[in-house]
């Protein structure tokens, strides 16, 4: 017999590894695909002049300005509204297209302080300390997949083969109890006898989100588990249950295969 409170006894605090919080990589391919802009843009910083060196590089590249975005933390690819100096909403890109609007956003934006004080150095670095910045906004995106990464390793030291990201409508059979809605199951596991369709997640923290995962994976187990030969298997973790302790228990009434990192062994040993 499953036992609810052991399995919360379980969960634990983080799935968080060091390279979790920034992917050095990615930072450095976007610093890399703007890095001849900036180099460009360096000659307005420590200038007495300000509007020279916008025109300097003006005529040699206008392009270069069209980064600028990125300068006040913003990747939008210039698509973000804004009020200009005279109250009217624009497009922050459409700054870019003249000299006065490239100087009018140094001014506005008190990015022509910076360069005429010399407070920052090169913006190549400075860039690369936004996109750090910026990286840290994705960490939430990344939770899942470490998760997906830690189940994947589990499986894969365990010999059990597996596919990802499976899309329902393979099954025409399955398809027609989950109806219009085209469900992506993180992982699928085929054995001889039954094909398990697995969903993995984390959570460290509260929010309704978890509420509404419960009552999702609650609402689609049955009709999975009704179709011979398949079963929904629920992977999660993590002491953001915790908040939502009731909702999760209600599902585990609901959904016979719920396992943490802790317990997934019992499913291996099923599935092996």
């Amino acid at each position: 017999m499953r036992d609810f409170n052991k399995f919360m006894s379980q969960l634990q605090e983080t799935n968080q590894t060091l390279d979790f919080f920034c992917d050095f990589d990615k930072i450095a391919a976007n610093v890399d695909n703007i890095k001849l802009s900036l180099c460009m843009l360096n000659s307005m910083i420590g200038t007495t002049d300000l509007r020279k060196s916008v025109e300097t590089i003006w005529n040699r590249d206008r392009t270069a300005f069209s980064v600028m975005d990125i300068l006040i933390a913003v990747r939008s690819e210039g698509k973000k509204a804004v009020l200009n100096s005279a109250g009217q909403c624009i497009i922050l890109d459409r700054l870019f297209t003249t000299i006065e609007g490239v100087l009018e956003y140094l001014e506005g934006t008190g990015l022509a302080d910076l360069f005429r004080q010399k407070k920052i150095n090169d913006l190549v670095d400075y860039v690369f300390g936004i996109e750090t910045g910026l990286d840290s906004n994705a960490r939430k995106n990344r939770s899942g997949h470490v998760m997906e990464s830690m189940v994947a390793n589990i499986m894969d030291k365990n010999g059990v083969k597996y596919r990802q990201e499976v899309y329902s409508t393979e099954w025409p059979n399955l398809q027609k109890v989950l109806g219009d809605d085209e469900k992506r199951f993180d992982f699928v596991i085929k054995t001889t006898s039954k094909t398990y369709l697995i969903e993995v997640n984390f959570y460290s923290g509260g929010g309704s989100k978890l509420n509404e995962v419960a009552r999702s994976y609650s609402d689609i187990a049955p009709k999975v588990n009704s179709v011979p030969g398949f079963e929904f298997v629920w992977i999660t973790d993590g002491v953001g249950w915790k908040s939502a302790r009731n909702k999760l228990q209600e599902a585990y009434s609901i959904i016979p295969s719920i396992y943490n990192l802790t317990d997934i062994v019992d499913f291996i040993k099923l599935v092996k």
